[in-house]
């Protein structure tokens, strides 16, 4: 199975290093020294890392065959690919692979069916669930603990609290300052 765990960013300097928009939670597994990353797009790749390092809280990479800023440069928005045995999980047991969570069905703490998540969206910030309603519509779900609070791999379901408004706007609470400040 294949995992996205990084996206290739600006060149850093002029010997080919490039910064990496991590989207694993293991880089230090993933991302190390010696690993073969399969690309998309596929003709950038694969790619194997030479050497990685930590610059002002960026990751750098350099990969082999790469040793300039027009190489790196080249490489810019490219996906990097690990290939993972889809037995494995994460070590932390509140970590989930997206494989492991598409097609679960979404329902909430009283047991409302919701849908079922059709993919998993990494924002910078915080990741969304696209869960597909059963009249074809998608809802977006903050992966938080405050909302998303059990996944049961084993029932195959994701059990959600949703606050009003997120999954039926006409509940949602409108608190607005603009009433108040009125003389």
């Amino acid at each position: 199975m294949q995992l996205v765990v990084g996206r290739i960013g600006r060149a850093h300097g002029i010997k080919g290093e490039v910064t990496i928009e991590v989207r694993t939670d293991e880089p230090e597994l993933r991302l190390g020294p010696g690993a073969v990353l399969a690309t998309d797009p596929a003709s950038a790749g694969p790619l194997t890392i030479e050497t990685g390092r930590v610059h002002s809280g960026r990751l750098l990479l350099r990969f082999a065959g790469v040793s300039d800023r027009n190489g790196a440069e080249a490489l810019r928005n490219t996906l990097l690919i690990a290939e993972v045995d889809p037995q494995e999980t994460p070590e932390d047991p509140e970590e989930f692979y997206d494989h492991q969570l598409i097609d679960l069905d979404v329902v909430t703490e009283n047991g409302t069916a919701v849908g079922r998540i059709a993919e998993i969206t990494h924002l910078p910030y915080q990741d969304l669930l696209v869960v597909q309603r059963p009249d074809g519509s998608e809802v977006l779900i903050p992966f938080v603990s405050e909302i998303v609070p059990d996944i049961d791999l084993e029932r195959q379901i994701a059990v959600i609290t949703p606050p009003p408004g997120l999954l039926d706007e006409r509940d949602a609470e409108i608190d607005s300052t603009r009433e108040r400040e009125q003389p």
